[in-house]
């Protein structure tokens, strides 16, 4: 669920006026509808009433861990709640559970079990176990992503059970399904929610429970429509405007998007939250109004201070890179990840810090490791690997194709069959940037496995070449042989190529292995596609009347592999790095 980043008590933040509510009910209902400012503020009244009011501290700090951002920021603040209430209250069991929730948020399960078995005894009767206890034990592991949602069911079925018509404990009871079936448990969620309704026709929380049920499964009519009954129930019902305002937002509806954001904030009258700023920036972002985005959003950050929620200096990175403001945009997302959120932050937060980075003077190395600690955050291996490509291509187009190459390494790793365009794309890279030795690695790795294709002989070729420029050692020899070979395959097609092949081994044997035996045949080859072509007549009379030369050892030339199927993983050598990370 998405939540409005609140911020309590900060002056100049919120004005609430005329505030009524006197019962620990009406702060929850506002807590439901999320209005989270009114919602604390009715419990920090009836807390100052009495000190020692259980309910009202208990829900204090529920609020907390709804309207916090980060997740550390939540913990932090509920469990300094709780902790003075459990001396204050002499460990109230409704308090020992709320302790246990934060303790399951903390992962010390153990600890917070044993919170949540004592308070139970502690509270058990005759008749059972207590229903306030029960719905508290069932919230507490239903809200955190590691809490017990077996044990939640196990205690919220067993009061269903036994007769209790409790709506909030069937809200609960739906929630535990969904979370512990992981998609699975949509079909129970939806009687038990509905069984809700049924105890309260008027309760629009489970309206917007049964939302986002049919949201989790893409059902997009359902989820308006138990929105739009969530309002016609409860006019001022603010987290169905608050989703409403989200659902035509992603579909591009700004218009109605905008409706729905002003219901939001009137809903929630008398409160005002500076906050609310940050929803039109987003909207002004979508609407390609930067300027716009980045005005609301620097109001939002003027207010707010080091309290600024990271989420709102993405927006001003965001914006004012789009506007071509990159000293800004750093500046902003500096703020975004010195600040960061564990609970949301994606690879694109990422992707934008390393295309800011390429405007404002970032090496290569700060893009790549940019690009690096962003494919981290991806758990889904297609969206891994394509994070990383956005980043080869980045870099590519920046000239650096060494770092380019890197990540295009980083891409064959995570690849179990890695195919032809993978492993010629980082060998190419490697070879623009004049690192022949890597390069040769790769295609050497891809001959060997596309032994009947082109492309790899004629980068081993041209690598060879590079190395080895004055033809002195005839590196280039046997790889120039094969390349020919494949390309007299089809010589119509390729009669530039075997023009310049052919030449280079030509010249080869007549200037360096003085063997004009083998020159005259490569030209014949030429010649036989350029019949007209009396330059190269020339050179063959030339050689034909030439004296053969004294006997001489002929150069050492490396023989290419002849390889005509594809090797077993064993075949490929690991004695550079390339070769050993690509997995047959």
């Amino acid at each position: 669920m998405k939540k409005t980043t609140i911020t309590f008590l900060i002056s100049g933040l919120l004005l609430i006026s005329g505030l009524k509510a006197q019962t620990v009910q009406e702060g929850k209902n506002h807590l439901f509808a999320q209005r989270y400012i009114i919602a604390a503020a009715n419990f920090d009244k009836l807390i100052a009433a009495n000190p020692n009011n259980i309910d009202a501290i208990y829900w204090l700090g529920q609020t907390y861990m709804e309207s916090e951002e980060i997740m550390s920021a939540r913990i932090a603040k509920t469990r300094q709640l709780y902790e003075k209430a459990m001396q204050t209250t002499n460990g109230a069991p409704l308090i020992m559970v709320g302790m246990g929730q934060v303790e399951l948020n903390e992962n010390k399960f153990s600890d917070a079990r044993q919170k949540f078995e004592t308070a139970l005894t502690m509270t058990r009767t005759k008749k059972g176990d207590d229903l306030t206890i029960l719905n508290a034990v069932g919230r507490a592991n239903i809200q955190p992503k590691t809490g017990d949602f077996k044990y939640a069911i196990d205690k919220l079925q067993a009061s269903v059970d036994k007769g209790e018509k409790n709506e909030e404990t069937f809200v609960l009871l739906g929630d535990a399904f969904r979370k512990a079936g992981q998609g699975t448990g949509g079909s129970e969620a939806f009687k038990i929610y509905k069984k809700a309704l049924e105890i309260n026709p008027n309760f629009s929380y489970a309206n917007l429970r049964l939302a986002k049920l049919f949201e989790s499964q893409k059902n997009w009519e359902l989820v308006l429509q138990y929105l739009n009954d969530a309002t016609k129930k409860d006019p001022k019902y603010s987290a169905a405007y608050y989703e409403l305002f989200y659902y035509y937002f992603y579909r591009l509806d700004f218009n109605t998007a905008e409706t729905h954001l002003q219901k939001y904030i009137e809903s929630k009258l008398p409160e005002k939250d500076v906050q609310d700023e940050y929803l039109y920036a987003q909207l002004c972002w979508a609407r390609k109004d930067f300027n716009c985005a980045v005005t609301k959003a620097e109001s939002v950050a003027k207010v707010m201070g080091n309290l600024t929620k990271p989420k709102v200096y993405r927006l001003l990175a965001d914006a004012n890179f789009q506007k071509g403001d990159f000293v800004n945009a750093k500046r902003y997302s500096d703020d975004f990840f010195a600040k960061k959120n564990p609970d949301d932050i994606t690879s694109y937060d990422y992707k934008l810090k390393a295309d800011i980075l390429g405007k404002t003077g970032g090496t290569p190395e700060e893009i790549y490791t940019t690009y690096m600690q962003g494919a981290v955050l991806d758990t889904v291996l297609t969206s891994k690997i394509d994070f990383l490509k956005q980043g080869a291509e980045a870099l590519k187009a920046s000239g650096d194709r060494i770092k380019e190459a890197d990540l295009r390494i980083e891409i064959l790793k995570l690849k179990t069959n890695p195919g032809q365009r993978d492993i010629f794309d980082a060998g190419f890279a490697y070879y623009q940037g004049k690192n022949y030795t890597k390069a040769d690695s790769l295609f050497d790795i891809y001959t060997l496995r596309f032994p009947e294709e082109s492309f790899g002989w004629q980068m081993q070729y041209n690598i060879h070449r590079s190395l080895d420029s004055t033809m002195e050692r005839g590196d280039a020899i046997p790889y120039a042989v094969k390349y020919l070979t494949i390309l007299e395959k089809d010589t119509a097609k390729n009669k530039s190529s075997i023009m310049g092949v052919a030449g280079y081994l030509a010249q080869y044997y007549a200037n360096v292995a003085k063997d004009k035996v083998k020159a005259i045949e490569y030209l014949k080859k030429m010649l036989a596609l350029d019949p007209s072509n009396t330059d190269i007549q020339k050179n063959i009379s030339i050689l034909e009347k030439s004296p053969a030369p004294k006997t001489q050892v002929p150069p050492k030339v490396k023989t290419p592999p002849a390889k005509t199927s594809k090797p077993k993983p064993t075949a490929v050598k690991s004695k550079t790095v390339a070769k050993a990370i690509v997995k047959n």
